[in-house]
């Protein structure tokens, strides 16, 4: 025979039993909601992977190559066209105003002229913020 306590602990039970099974299937439906969004992400990047497709990409860092004294974009008429090209100068170790060497980048790919402004204004950044941060530490 049940006690009014019993019956009350019973029907509380029952209460929590409906409210996780409530909320147990409102996760698998987000679960299922989160799954598809995860699918047809992959399924988007597959395509995008498929049309817009990087053959090979790569860096190279030299660390004997020497202090980067600037970057410039150098341009050459190669068979009647104009071909722009980066290029890396790098101090002179006898002579802080000079350069040693002229080293091109991006020799196999030859990117496009907007292209390499990009990154030139980027190496151009990064060369500054070095030059700010020697200055501040006292280090010519």
């Amino acid at each position: 025979m049940f006690t009014g306590r019993d019956e009350l602990r019973e029907s509380g039970i029952k209460d929590i039993l409906k409210k996780s099974s409530a909320f147990a299937w409102l996760v698998l439906q987000n679960s299922m909601v989160l799954s598809a969004a995860i699918f047809i992400t992959l399924i988007g990047l597959i395509i995008y992977l498929h049309f817009v497709k990087i053959d090979q990409e790569s860096l190279l860092v030299i660390g004997s190559m020497g202090q980067v004294k600037d970057v410039v974009i150098n341009e050459a008429i190669h068979m009647q066209k104009v071909v722009y090209y980066l290029c890396i100068l790098l101090q002179d170790p006898g002579d802080p105003q000079g350069v040693s060497e002229v080293v091109p980048l991006f020799q196999s790919s030859k990117p496009r002229l907007d292209c390499l402004i990009e990154v030139y204004k980027s190496c151009q950044e990064i060369l500054e913020q070095r030059k700010t941060a020697l200055q501040s530490s006292g280090i010519k």
